[in-house]
């Protein structure tokens, strides 16, 4: 018996008695089953699409059967963004200031046309065309307001994700602080503070009238115009 049993072990094979007490498996997957399983997701919402987002965790749909019952109110006990609704300039440094103070690894899910792109308020001086010019999405779910089923699409396809990803590859386990995203400032527009010396090279380039050429040519148009 015990010849058997060395032979097994030198065939790297497991004995039979022992088969079904030995799990062989990969630390990346265990890491990833028990982060997917276990997603907190911020409670907050800004428009209509929170209204979906409620009922997706309410009894009908149960977000309890992913491990994501449990909406955190605080930022630093969620590791789930969902933006969902219309983002103003004057919300926007707000999620970012929000989406800062979350933990690594943390994810974003934009839901709905105005997360992505503005939806149908894109053209309002107020409204920001895509949360994805500021804070980096890893799911989009598109939708005028999205559905409670796909919003669990989403939920899905951000599993998925989060059971591919790699503790030797993922960027918060790499050496080296990352920089917080600088939130944007509100001013007569919002603006990327990272974009500073770029809007005053162009603020304070010389315009084409600096050398007086545009204003004499004025000028004499208002001289002849007198004139006839």
């Amino acid at each position: 018996m015990d010849e058997d049993r060395s032979i097994e072990y030198r065939q790297g094979q497991i004995p039979q008695e022992l088969q079904h007490n030995v799990v062989i498996t990969s630390v990346d997957y265990i890491y990833n089953l028990i982060r997917k399983t276990s997603l907190w997701p911020m409670m907050f919402g800004l428009a209509c699409c929170a209204i979906e987002m409620i009922c997706t965790a309410a009894g009908r749909y149960d977000l309890a059967r992913f491990g994501m019952e449990v909406m955190r109110p605080s930022p630093r006990q969620s590791d789930l963004m969902i933006v969902s609704g219309t983002v103003t300039k004057k919300m926007l440094p707000q999620i970012v200031r929000i989406y800062n103070q979350m933990a690594e690894p943390r994810y974003v899910i934009a839901m709905g046309a105005c997360a992505i792109s503005g939806g149908p308020f894109k053209d309002g001086y107020n409204v920001v065309s895509g949360i994805d010019k500021y804070i980096p999405v890893d799911v989009y779910v598109p939708g005028c307001p999205p559905t409670p089923e796909a919003l669990l699409h989403g939920v899905l396809k951000l599993r998925e994700k989060i059971a591919k990803q790699s503790i030797t590859q993922v960027s918060w386990y790499r050496k080296g602080s990352q920089d917080a995203i600088p939130v944007p400032v509100l001013g007569p527009d919002i603006f990327d503070p990272r974009r500073v010396p770029e809007i005053r090279k162009r603020t304070l380039a010389p315009r084409p009238d600096d050398d007086g050429s545009e204003a004499t040519e004025g000028a004499q148009t208002v001289e002849d115009q007198s004139e006839a």
